[in-house]
């Protein structure tokens, strides 16, 4: 079985299986509507000069700021406040130092 893109206007309508190349108009579908094999596009696709664009690319990965990288790995405030609260000294220093690992992790520069 082979894929097809249906396609009319230049917009892919559909995705059919064929057994073998089910010409144009492709059975079940009227005049105006062709059939091109493929294996990527999907509905909505736009189909010109050959080639299948995606209307729709997927974005971009956002990057982030070392700033934005270290405010989403700190430890939460409230375990520092906590210690000063108990005066617990290692807490508190246990705290610090997972501040500090995280700034080693995420240096300025990143």
């Amino acid at each position: 079985m082979n894929r097809y893109a249906i396609i009319k206007n230049g917009v892919v309508v559909n995705a059919v299986e064929y057994a073998s190349d089910p010409g144009n108009p492709p059975p079940g579908f009227s005049a105006g509507h062709i059939a091109v094999k493929d294996n990527i596009s999907s509905p909505g696709w736009v189909y010109s000069n050959g080639q299948f664009t995606d209307p729709n690319p997927p974005r971009p990965i956002m990057e982030f700021s070392y700033k934005e990288k270290r405010a989403a790995a700190y430890p939460p405030m409230t375990d520092y406040l906590d210690g000063i609260v108990k005066n617990d000294k290692a807490q508190i220093d246990k705290y610090v130092a997972d501040c500090l690992a995280v700034k080693a992790k995420y240096p300025k520069s990143s």
